[in-house]
């Protein structure tokens, strides 16, 4: 089971940046490969650098804007982790819809409780409750901000995941 990734899902925001966070720990305890993802849209894709006034780049420059910016995004929370594999991945479309796609086969999905989207006053995002309903695998919600950088309290890897055969 060791080679099913953590899938993480990211977008930007406090509450994803504390998603990978607590993935990339979750991945570097039980030695599993990391994940990382953020679904796109034209609506919410970074301009590609090919963008020009009156001209629309082809989809693939703007998949390769997503993945920079999530690589850039990224970067200084993975360097906390060196010793997990992460890949990363730029699905064009729903950010549910994608992030259930890229559960299947995984150990667990980490997602925050809200991403960018949405109304401030909701507990659990729209993309965070279709994950929980409709992930083929387990799924951790985190709920704290990326401002508290005290280690996981409540967070024990047997309570997180059990090992197979448990």
């Amino acid at each position: 089971m060791a080679e099913a990734p953590i899938v993480i899902g990211f977008d930007g925001s406090d509450f994803a940046a504390e998603a990978l966070r607590k993935g990339l720990w979750l991945a570097s305890k039980l030695g599993a490969p990391a994940r990382v993802v953020r679904a796109w849209t034209i609506s919410n894709a970074p301009r590609p650098r090919t963008w020009e006034p009156g001209y629309v780049p082809p989809v693939d420059d703007f998949a390769a804007a997503v993945l920079e910016q999530l690589r850039d995004q990224t970067a200084a929370i993975v360097a906390e982790f060196p010793g997990v594999d992460v890949a990363y991945e730029a699905p064009h479309g729903a950010a549910g819809r994608e992030l259930i796609r890229a559960s299947e086969g995984a150990r667990i999905v980490v997602v925050g409780t809200r991403g960018l989207g949405g109304f401030s006053g909701l507990l659990l995002g729209s993309v965070s409750d279709q994950v929980v309903e409709h992930a083929p695998c387990d799924v951790l919600v985190t709920r704290r901000r990326s401002g508290d950088q005290s280690p996981p309290r409540s967070l024990q890897l047997d309570q997180v995941i059990a090992p197979e055969g448990s």
